[in-house]
Formats: C-alpha cells, sequence, structure tokens
C-alpha cells in the first residue's frame, strides 16, 4: 500500500468521527428525544417513526454492544481504557497493513471506537438512535446503533473477509508461483 493510501485511510478516521459526532449532535439537540433527561434511566427516551421498519429511537448504551456488559463507575473507565488502547493498536496495524482492503477495515473500525469512546467520557453512555428493528419484528430482535457502531460492524466484517478470504488466497498464489 502506498503512503498516500495509507494517508487517506487515516484522514477517512476522523471523518467518520465528525460524522457520527455530528449525527449524535443532531439527536441530542432533537426536543422529543429527550435525551439529556433520559441520561439518569429514570425518563423514557423518545422516538420518530420515519418509516415502517425504521425509527430513530433514542437510546443510551452503557454496554459494550447490543447493550451487552452494561458498565458504570470504574467499569465505565476500564471499558474507555481497553476500546482505546484497542484503536491505537489498530492504528499501527494500519501503518504496517500492506493490503488495501486491511486499511480500509481498519479506518473504519478506529474511526467508530474513537465515536463512541468520547460518548463514553462524555456521557458515560453510548447515544444509539438507527432502530431498524421493525425488519426484525417477527424475530423479536432489537438493535439499536449509531454511525460510529455501524462504521465498526463493516469495518469487522470487511476485515475478516480481508484477513481469512483474501490472506488465503495470497498463500495459495503464492504456493502456485512457488512451483
Amino acid at each position: 500500500m502506498t503512503q498516500r493510501l495509507r494517508f487517506a485511510f487515516y484522514f477517512l478516521v476522523p471523518i467518520i468521527v465528525i460524522l457520527d459526532q455530528w449525527s449524535k449532535s443532531a439527536i441530542l439537540s432533537e426536543p422529543r428525544f429527550n435525551a439529556l433527561g433520559c441520561l439518569d434511566q429514570t425518563q423514557r427516551c423518545g422516538q420518530i417513526e420515519v418509516l415502517s421498519f425504521f425509527d430513530l429511537t433514542m437510546v443510551w448504551n452503557r454496554g459494550v454492544s447490543f447493550g451487552i456488559g452494561q458498565s458504570e463507575g470504574v467499569m465505565r473507565w476500564l471499558l474507555v481504557l481497553m476500546t482505546t488502547a484497542i484503536a491505537i493498536g489498530f492504528s499501527i496495524w494500519l501503518y504496517r497493513a500492506s493490503r488495501r482492503f486491511t486499511g480500509l477495515a481498519l479506518a473504519l473500525v478506529i474511526g467508530g471506537a474513537f465515536g463512541n469512546v468520547i460518548d463514553r467520557i462524555r456521557f458515560g453512555a453510548v447515544v444509539d438512535f438507527l432502530d431498524f428493528s421493525g425488519i426484525f419484528r417477527p424475530y423479536f430482535f432489537n438493535y439499536v446503533f449509531n454511525v460510529a457502531d455501524a462504521a465498526i460492524s463493516v469495518g469487522a466484517v470487511l476485515l475478516f473477509v480481508d484477513q481469512f478470504l483474501m490472506s488465503r488466497q495470497e498463500k495459495a498464489a503464492g504456493a502456485v508461483n512457488e512451483d
């Protein structure tokens, strides 16, 4: 991967963070969501129906993913440190990456991780608001997420494809070339 392309992937990281924080700011400033009022969990957060399968639903996520591992107090800060350490590790990996696909995947995960870390530091929880549970309603599956979560999920899938499928193809091609 060229230095220029590597720089482009590093530039993608703050773009993801800015898009994520901008979208969350729009949700936090909308009175119908009562976002700050429901931060202490004594009041219900708001919801705006957009389409039959998509709503904007304000949810504070104190957990890791899908609300798993709810963390407050010291655990909140351990989660911040752990997420930051992973993002820094992925940043080093991005610097050393040789494949474009790897670089793109890592930039998405890093940007998403930092976007959610900012929320966790500011509020003790992450702002989630994209609600596609209407699609999953027959399966009783509710998942509300944000731009950072989407970047992390797409990046993780791309990283899996890159590391397990594309690297195998490269190894197979190398073995054929050696013969």
